[in-house]
């Protein structure tokens, strides 16, 4: 497993990545995040709930979410550029999201949420001070009885995305890690391809946390 360069400022790495790049050259680009929709209908919310897309700057996924009726979507991105992006992107419905520019290993959230939503930002905690502080914000964040929809490589997923080296998990392992304070609803692996045709293996986990 590879670890983070030690003084790597993760906030400048993606205003330059996202200087660099269009949001549709990038490996996680999904036209439809039709994955992550199944799961979140799935969790049976009613419309207004309170939904965090973590990490998800330039996803689709709140537009989507909106076009479904949703109306207390929230995105947070470490780079102000991909807030950006994903506002153009959206247009006039972006004033329906509420946007902030977060690193998920310390932002303190002013609320709490009905579900979490991660398919972005987990596995790029490599180190495990890294992860335990995003796994400590996003337990503050989640109400009693909330959901979580974590989207993470899987065992043969790739081991480095976008520069930077990335953790991979097991269901056992990811459900294991969560176990102080959630309860696995299902797991399901995903193949996912990349705008240049190459396959990554995606771990969906759903998770329940007690009342």
């Amino acid at each position: 497993m590879g670890e983070t360069e030690p003084g790597l400022d993760l906030r400048a790495h993606w205003q330059a990545v996202y200087a660099q790049q269009e949001p549709e050259q990038m490996s996680w680009y999904e036209p439809t995040p039709a994955a992550s929709l199944a799961w979140i209908e799935a969790a049976g919310l009613p419309t207004d709930a309170a939904i965090l897309d973590a990490g998800g700057g330039t996803s689709a996924l709140a537009a989507a979410l909106v076009r479904r009726g949703y109306g207390d979507i929230t995105v947070a991105d470490i780079s102000a550029a991909a807030i950006e992006r994903g506002k153009a992107e959206l247009g006039g419905a972006a004033d329906r999201i509420t946007w902030l520019v977060a690193d998920l290993r310390s932002h303190a959230f002013e609320r709490r949420y009905d579900l979490w939503h991660d398919r972005a930002a987990f596995h790029f905690m490599v180190d495990d001070e890294d992860r335990d502080s995003y796994l400590g914000v996003m337990r503050a964040a989640i109400r009693p009885a909330g959901h979580l929809i974590l989207a993470t490589f899987g065992p043969e997923g790739p081991t480095e995305c976008s520069g930077l080296p990335t953790r991979r998990y097991g269901a056992d392992e990811l459900v294991d890690l969560l176990s102080d304070s959630f309860r696995p609803l299902g797991t399901r692996l995903v193949e996912h391809r990349t705008p240049s045709g190459s396959k990554q293996q995606f771990l969906f986990a759903h998770l329940r946390r007690g009342e």
